[in-house]
C-alpha cells in the first residue's frame, strides 16, 4: 500500500514537471516567433506589410465638378491667364518674369514628360504662387476618340509626373489637348481631384500669327469670357513672351484684375 502512494506521486510530480515544460516551450516559440517578426520586418498587430512600408494613410483627393469650367474665382471683371504645353527652359522663365513684374498668377498646364523633365521649373511656377494644371501625357487632341483606359492612362499618369517634378504639390485643373474632353475624361479628372478646364479666349499664339496678331484677339475676344489661352510650349514661343508683355498691362487699363478659374462653385 505504501508503495503504491509512492508510486502515485511520482507519477503526480512528473505530470507537473512535463506540463511545466509544455508551457515553458510554447512561450519560448512564441518569443522566439515575436523576436524574429521584429528582426524581419514582418507586419504585426494585424497590419499588412504593406500598410507598415505605405505609412500613414492619406486621405483620397476631393472630387470636384465634372463640368468644364470658365469662370474667375473673384468674379465681376477678373480674368485668369492660363498657359498651356511647357514647362519650356528658354519660355518658362521669361513668361514667369513677366507675370511677376505685373504682379499676375496664372495656371500653367503641363505636359507629364516635360514636367518630369524639367522638375526646377514645375518648382519655381508653385513657388511662385501660380497653379498647376495637367495637359496629358502626349498632348494628344484625338483622345477623345481613344478608349476610356487610354485617356485615364494618359490623365492620371500625368498628373502624377506634374506632382512628382512638383515637390508634392498638388495639380488643380485639367485641360484636354485641343479642348479634346469627353464625359470620362471629365469624370476621371473630377474624381482625382482636378477641375476639368476651358477657355474662352484663343489667342491662337501656337500658329505664330505674329504679336499684333495676338494682343488684338485679345482685345477683341475679351467679351467671350474671363479665361485666356496663352502657351510656353509647343515651339517658338517669342511671340507669345511679348504679347504677353503687352496684353498684362492692357488688360489693368480695362479696370480688369486677375484671378485663378474656378474650381467649385464660383
Amino acid at each position: 500500500m505504501r508503495r503504491n502512494k509512492y508510486t502515485a506521486h511520482i507519477a503526480v510530480v512528473a505530470s507537473a514537471v512535463g506540463l511545466s515544460l509544455a508551457v515553458w516551450a510554447a512561450g519560448a516559440v512564441t518569443q522566439s516567433e515575436a523576436e524574429a517578426d521584429a528582426g524581419s520586418g514582418r507586419a504585426t498587430a494585424g497590419r499588412s506589410p504593406a500598410a507598415d512600408a505605405a505609412g500613414p494613410v492619406q486621405a483620397p483627393p476631393k472630387k470636384m465638378p465634372e463640368g468644364i469650367a470658365h469662370a474667375a474665382e473673384a468674379g465681376g471683371t477678373a480674368v485668369n491667364i492660363t498657359i498651356d504645353d511647357g514647362p519650356d527652359p528658354r519660355w518658362t522663365p521669361r513668361m514667369l518674369d513677366i507675370l511677376e513684374q505685373h504682379g499676375v498668377k496664372a495656371v500653367f498646364c503641363m505636359v507629364g514628360p516635360e514636367a518630369k523633365r524639367h522638375p526646377d521649373l514645375v518648382k519655381k511656377v508653385v513657388a511662385a504662387g501660380h497653379r498647376l494644371c495637367d495637359h496629358t501625357i502626349s498632348h494628344d487632341t484625338s483622345m477623345d476618340k481613344k478608349s476610356v483606359a487610354y485617356q485615364k492612362q494618359q490623365i492620371l499618369d500625368a498628373k502624377k509626373m506634374i506632382e512628382d517634378a512638383a515637390g508634392g504639390a498638388k495639380v488643380e485643373y485639367y485641360r484636354a489637348p485641343g479642348g479634346a474632353f469627353t464625359p470620362d475624361s471629365r469624370r476621371i479628372a473630377a474624381a482625382a481631384g482636378m477641375r476639368p478646364l476651358g477657355w474662352n479666349v484663343d489667342t491662337k499664339d501656337f500658329e505664330l500669327p505674329g504679336t499684333a496678331a495676338i494682343v488684338n484677339t485679345v482685345k477683341t475676344e475679351l467679351s467671350n469670357g474671363p479665361t485666356i489661352l496663352f502657351h510656353d510650349g509647343g515651339g517658338d514661343r517669342a511671340q507669345t513672351v511679348a504679347a504677353l508683355r503687352q496684353v498684362l498691362p492692357w488688360l489693368k487699363q480695362q479696370g480688369r484684375t486677375f484671378s485663378f478659374p474656378v474650381r467649385t462653385a464660383p
